[in-house]
Formats: C-alpha cells, structure tokens, sequence
C-alpha cells in the first residue's frame, strides 16, 4: 500500500512539474544596452546654514552628510564617474543675489581619487542659501557629453530660496533636452513644502524621492543610486511625433522618447512585414500637478484611416504615469515579394491642468517598439491566444480528477482491508 501511495504521490508531482515548466518558460530578454561610455554621477550637496541643526542621530545633518559621503565614496564602483556639487557653500552673507549664485564644484566629475574627495568633503562648513535650481543648472554642465547614463543626486534639507527660478520648472527643462539624465532628491528631515518641491524635481526627470532621517538610511540610499547609475541602461533616442500619419517620422524596433502637449496627437510610423507582429507600449508621466481622471490611448491605424488595434488606459491621480500598449501580427503572404505594410501608431491624452500650471514642455512620452517574428512557433506565447493560461488550467484539472479518483480508490481500499481486519 506505502508503495502504491508513493507512485500516486510521484505521478502527481510530476505533473505538477510538467504544468510548472509549461506556465512559465524561460524569458527572453530584453533590448540590448546602448552606450559604451563610463556612467556619470554628480552629488549635489545642501550647504546651506540650516545643515547646522542637530536632529539626526544626535549630531548635525552636515555631519551626517559627510559620513554618508565617505561611505559612498569608498564604495563607489571602479566604472562609475562621480562628481561632487555644492550650493550655499561659500557665501554667508545676506546679499541674495550672490547667495542665488552660490554653487561650486567640489570635485570634477571623472575617475574617483576616494583620498582627495573625502579631502574637499572634509572642509565643508554649512554657510549660505539654497540655492537648488542653479545647482542643477550647473549640475546638468556637469554631466553633458557621452551617452552613458547620467544621475544627480540631489541631497538637501530645505526648499528653495531663489525663487522665481522653480527649481521644478528647472528639472522639466533638463528632462526636455532630452539628454538623458536623471535627478533623484534625498529630503534630510522633510516638512511639507521641501517634500513636495524634491518629489516634483524628480517626477520631472522620472527619478525617486526619499525622505531621510537617519545617517545610515542616508548612506545606504546614496549607495543605492550610485550602483544603478553602473547598471547597463537602454538609452531612449529622442524623436519628434508629427501632428499627422501622413508626416509622422518612420522608427525602427527600439525605445523611444518624446514631449506631447496636454490633449495633444502624436503620429508615428512603423513598417510591418507580412508574416511579422508589431509590439508597441507608451508611458506618459505627469511630471507636475494635474487634474483627477485622465487617460490615454495607442492606436494603430492604416495609413487610409482604419483602426487596427488599440490600447488604453485611465487614471485617478493616484500614479505618476500612466502606461497602454498594443499587438498587431500580420498574416503571412503568398506572394514571395509582398510588400510591409506602414502602420501609423496614434498616442493621444487626455491630462489637464489648472490654470497656474505651466503647460510647456509637453509631458515626457516614452515609446517602445518591437517589430518581431509573428507568433508560428508552440513556444510563442501569442499562439496560444490568451495565453498558457487555458493549458495549465486544464493541466490542473486533469490533475486534480486523476488524484481524486486514486485518492478514492485507495481511501476504499484501506476501509475494506480493515474491515477486514
């Protein structure tokens, strides 16, 4: 019977694993990265007088800020180029035109000598203003050039005091250079106000936001972001969305990145060969405040005006983007030369805003297309319809009814033998 029970247990068992192997094949990965240049990092250090408050494990924040920095510095990734910024670092006066202009910077972005950037750190003394949208300013100089990924590391523990010059408005004009670069803010003991100016920084530029307390939360965060600059990143090509299939530019399988204005059209183009699926998402980010109930939506149109597919999505005000795609496989031909077919790809939106949000630069759009072989294979997904779904279902189902049906048997089996007994 212990034998029979074990060979009921092991079929079991192997069909589970056969169902398993079947539900989750192996991926296939993704775009190759682009850009052989070494990653860039500037930290933009606050400097200002406020970083004298003792309120961070029983020291000041500028002390916290320089243990972290030595922290990270000495585990800074060899491929990784890093730089140091100051602001309100130099100036203690109360002119606040000079304070306005107060950033330097502390150490080049380029190879890391670890001695000599503890050496600049160590000699920093919290002194003037904070002036945040000028630092990134500068900060953005710092980093042009080369089309390896590019990070500021925004650490302050105040808002801005240089206004008009919106720090926020400064970060959306960064983004819309379309360079690439990305801006993450640490707030040391946020209020209100601070958390919501650094949250809007780096929405702007698709960034993170984290509020700090504790110096080692601090260091472990700043680390963090320095080891993903050195990840390898699939860097978005910059193109420009007509206003019409007819004019719109024709792109090639990769990854994409634009502006649109709020209710705007974009028309882009892609050339499917029969026999070939296209695969197309889009992601718009509200990078600034903007009004509950939007959405948006992908369509891929004929060049005469026929809706093949499309792909939407509505959102609350709960995210910060908001994301569709679509799938269109075209049959195969009969006829050896057949011509591709150009698909025009609609990206819509319907996001506004109040009347005292700037509407321009556009919102960032980022675009993914993949042009691919259609779906001939059993080990395509796309040939199954909906998906694997169905076939592990009914997998379990047969399953289940073979484990009944022996578990009965053998529940009836042990009755008889005892009553036997």
């Amino acid at each position: 019977m212990i034998t029979r029970t074990r060979l009921a247990a092991g079929a079991c068992a192997l069909l589970a694993a056969l169902a398993a192997g079947m539900a989750f094949p192996v991926g296939a990965s993704a775009g190759e990265p682009t850009g052989e240049d070494a990653p860039k990092v500037d930290l933009v250090l606050d400097v200002s007088g406020s970083m004298r408050t003792r309120d961070i494990d029983g020291g000041t924040r500028m002390a916290a800020a320089k243990q972290a920095f030595n922290e990270v510095l000495d585990a800074t990734p060899e491929e990784v180029q890093l730089g140091i910024r100051t602001l309100g670092a130099d100036y203690p006066g109360d002119d606040r035109k000079t304070g306005c202009k107060d950033t330097a910077q502390l150490y080049p972005v380029g190879p890391l000598d670890r001695t000599e950037a503890k050496t600049a750190v160590a000699t920093l003394a919290p002194t003037g203003w904070t002036p945040i949208g000028p630092a990134l300013l500068k900060a953005a100089d710092d980093l042009d050039g080369g089309a390896g990924s590019k990070r500021i590391v925004l650490i302050s523990d105040g808002e801005d005091t240089c206004a008009p010059l919106d720090p926020c408005e400064v970060a959306r004009e960064i983004a819309a250079k379309g360079i690439g670069l990305t801006i993450d803010t640490l707030g040391l003991v946020p209020n209100t106000k601070m958390r919501q100016q650094l949250s809007c920084i780096a929405e702007a530029t698709g960034g993170t936001y984290t509020s700090v307390e504790h110096t080692d939360e601090l260091t472990d965060k700043v680390n963090q972001l320095v080891d993903r600059a050195a990840d390898p990143v699939v860097t978005p090509v910059a193109t420009e969305g007509a206003d019409a299939c007819a004019k719109a530019p024709t792109l090639k399988s990769g990854l994409y990145t634009d502006r649109e204005e709020f209710g705007q059209q974009r028309w882009y183009r892609v050339d499917v060969e029969p026999g070939q699926e296209l695969r197309a998402s889009v992601s718009v980010g509200a990078d600034r405040a903007v009004n509950p109930s939007y959405g948006v939506l992908l369509r891929a149109v004929t060049v005469h005006g026929r809706e093949i597919v499309r792909g939407e999505a509505a959102g609350n005000g709960r995210t910060d983007v908001l994301s569709t795609g679509l799938r269109y496989p075209k049959a195969e031909s009969d006829e050896d030369d057949a011509a591709a077919e150009a698909v025009c790809l609609q990206v819509t939106n319907s996001f506004s805003v109040a009347s005292s949000v700037k509407t321009t630069p556009g919102l960032p759009l980022e675009l993914t297309v993949d042009v691919v072989d259609g779906p001939g294979d059993s080990d395509d997904v796309a040939a199954f319809g909906l998906g694997r779904g169905w076939w592990l279902l009914g997998l379990l189902v047969l399953v289940g009814f073979v484990a009944g049906l022996l578990w009965g048997w053998l529940s009836r089996w042990r009755f008889a033998i005892w009553r036997t007994n």
